[in-house]
């Protein structure tokens, strides 16, 4: 299978990472469909970073974006992201980073989430005015027990100490059920339900006692099509990696319809052995993170067997090896898209079998201004 013709291969050095445009079109307009509507969306941009997919999605009216680091917060603040979500914990020095963000760009409302009462006061620190104002979430832990409080009579206390630093605005909860990966839809969908009991009991104890919950913001790509069925007012479902989808969640979870919208280019760069070939697609260019031999799915020899996998170097054995030349370019799909474009400083984009442009991955880094 070749993605692009051998003349526009043929400009484009490997190893690389290719954005197929059309293919992100596709994607975005189906989690649209899946949700209900743009504003019951907020994507997560860990798993792209660039500023043109972030475009693609505003043009098609998602104007609420979630991100993990201070650089991807900078870079959807840059293209006037009007509400931008840090989930993720922010502490030390990041804090005040943090705030000379939300006084660099006025125009995006910004939002953070918080589980503990210590790092609500780091932050509250450097927020000592009233004018900076900041979107408080309760962080909850929904079962992964990575970040977030437990549902509970603390969780209540904390979410009280957010409405009394004027600087800050309690707004509702951030739920990442990343533990909710079953690949059966049945199993999420039964998982889902016993979150959402534990949630609406406690919002319910909130506006008992006064307190305003205007947002919840919840889950990831597996538990997204569980959590779309929900029609609780002010969900805000936030998906990351369908933007590009990859290889793992393509086997897992074909009820999303989503297309390849990354592609890796590599190229043939020795024969060891008459059963053997080796490309340059080290875990410098693919993430290593899956399996040793589940890395990626290469298009044209599904029977691969990955032997060796180094920083340079992907060699697999195949009954194929002797058709092919050295320089011959072979397409393959990241199992991990999102720490894979990570690895690359910039994709080719491609569309209608043409290389039409080239982008940035600009919040790769810590930082993007310092």
């Amino acid at each position: 299978m070749n993605v692009l013709p051998p003349d526009e291969a043929g400009r484009i050095p490997s190893p690389a990472l290719l954005f197929d445009r059309a293919a992100i079109r596709v994607n975005i307009a189906r989690t649209i469909e899946c949700a209900g509507s743009p504003q019951r969306l907020r994507p997560h941009v860990k798993t792209h970073k660039t500023r043109e997919i972030t475009r693609m999605w505003l043009e098609a009216g998602v104007t609420k974006h979630k991100c993990a680091t201070l650089a991807e917060a900078e870079m959807l603040a840059s293209i006037s992201v009007p509400d931008v979500l840090i989930a993720y914990p922010l502490v030390g020095p990041n804090c005040d980073r943090f705030a000379r963000l939300v006084r660099r760009y006025p125009a995006t409302r910004f939002g953070v989430t918080i589980d503990h009462v210590e790092a609500l006061r780091q932050l509250q620190a450097v927020f000592p005015h009233a004018r900076d104002v900041v979107d408080l979430y309760l962080d909850v832990n929904a079962g992964m027990g990575r970040t977030g409080i437990e549902l509970g009579p603390d969780a209540a206390c904390l979410y009280q100490e957010f409405g009394r630093i004027p600087a800050f605005r309690p707004v509702g909860l951030h739920i990442y059920d990343g533990h909710n990966n079953n690949p059966s839809l049945e199993q999420r969908r039964a998982t889902g339900r016993s979150v959402w009991q534990a949630v609406q009991e406690f919002c319910d104890r909130l506006r008992r006692d006064g307190h305003q919950l205007g947002r919840i913001v919840i889950g990831g790509t597996p538990s997204f099509p569980v959590h779309a069925e929900e029609t609780i007012a002010g969900l805000e479902l936030s998906p990351g990696t369908l933007s590009l989808h990859d290889a793992n969640y393509d086997a897992k979870y074909p009820e999303l319809r989503l297309k390849f919208g990354a592609i890796l280019l590599t190229r043939v760069i020795s024969r060891p052995s008459r059963d053997r070939i080796t490309v340059d697609l080290g875990y410098k260019a693919v993430s290593p993170d899956s399996p040793m031999g589940q890395r990626c799915r290469f298009l044209a020899i599904p029977d691969a067997e990955v032997v060796v996998h180094s920083e340079e170097h992907l060699t697999v054995r195949t009954p194929q090896a002797e058709r092919f030349s050295l320089g011959d370019v072979l397409w393959a799909i990241p199992a991990h898209v999102c720490p894979t474009v990570a690895l690359h400083r910039s994709a080719w984009v491609i569309e209608n079998g043409k290389v039409v442009d080239q982008w940035l991955i600009a919040a790769r880094d810590r930082d993007i201004t310092s």
